[in-house]
């Protein structure tokens, strides 16, 4: 199967008059792609347990096991602490938010430009949210 580029579908995209026609003949070039697969191998990069994971990133044990076999969708906050606990880099992240459906971070954004900080630097769920209630930003849990 032929790929198209992002900017060939978004021209396509703009210049069709049915939404319903573009979705059906481009079908095959939808992602569809799961997180949990590229979770599972960030995941086992690391020395850490499902528990000490759950437990650094904030988030319980058995959410945690939903979201690595695919039967759960981490929201956007909940996946970036899921990163910081595995610390997995800024361009990890960035692709496993882009993966899920979500906006990258955007360092022009304050609060995304802490939690991009944070990541860059290795700092824990709980820092990262410390620096984000210090400037008076929401934090990620």
């Amino acid at each position: 199967m032929n790929s198209k580029s992002t900017s060939d579908m978004t021209n396509e995209l703009m210049s069709s008059s049915d939404i319903n026609s573009y979705i059906k003949e481009n079908k095959s070039y939808f992602t569809n792609q799961s997180i949990a697969e590229p979770l599972q191998k960030l995941f086992k990069r690391g020395h850490h347990s499902k528990a000490a994971l759950a437990r650094k990133s904030g988030i319980s044990e058995v959410y945690l096991h939903q979201v690595f076999s695919g039967r759960r969708h981490p929201s956007r906050d909940r996946l970036l602490c899921i990163c910081a606990a595995l610390e997995v880099s800024l361009e990890e992240s960035q692709y496993l938010l882009k993966l899920a459906g979500y906006a990258p971070l955007y360092p022009k954004n304050r609060r995304d430009a802490i939690i991009m900080f944070g990541l860059a630097h290795k700092l824990s769920p709980e820092n990262i949210n410390g620096k984000l209630s210090e400037e008076s930003q929401n934090v990620l849990f």
